[in-house]
C-alpha cells in the first residue's frame, strides 16, 4: 500500500466515523424530545443547511426504538470532532433538561 492509498482510507475512515457522529448526535436530540436541526443552527448559525445532518435525520429511529444514548457519550463524540460550539449547546439542554426534572 502506497502513501496516496494509505493517505485515502485514512481520510475515509475519518469521514464515516465523522457521519457517525453526527448520527449519535441526531439519535440522542430524537431520544430527548429535541430538534437536532435547530441545535445544529444554535451552534452553527452560518451553516444553515447541512447535508451530513440531514443525511443522518433520514437513519434516525424513534425514541421508543431506540437503544438509550447516555450524554457522555454524544458529548465525548463531538469533543473527539472538536465540535465545541454544539457541545456547548448539547451541555445547555442538558443543564435545562435536569432543571425541569427538579
Amino acid at each position: 500500500m502506497n502513501n496516496n492509498e494509505l493517505e485515502r482510507q485514512m481520510i475515509e475512515q475519518f469521514q464515516r466515523d465523522e457521519r457517525m457522529m453526527i448520527l449519535v448526535f441526531a439519535q440522542w436530540c430524537i431520544n430527548n424530545g429535541l430538534d437536532p436541526e435547530v441545535l445544529y443552527l444554535k451552534a452553527y448559525p452560518q451553516q444553515v443547511d447541512n447535508v451530513e445532518l440531514r443525511e443522518a435525520l433520514k437513519l434516525t429511529v424513534s425514541k421508543e426504538e431506540a437503544g438509550p444514548i447516555a450524554e457522555e457519550i454524544v458529548l465525548g463524540m463531538l469533543a473527539a470532532y472538536n465540535n465545541d460550539d454544539l457541545a456547548c449547546v448539547v451541555t445547555e439542554e442538558i443543564e435545562r433538561m435536569k432543571q425541569q426534572q427538579k
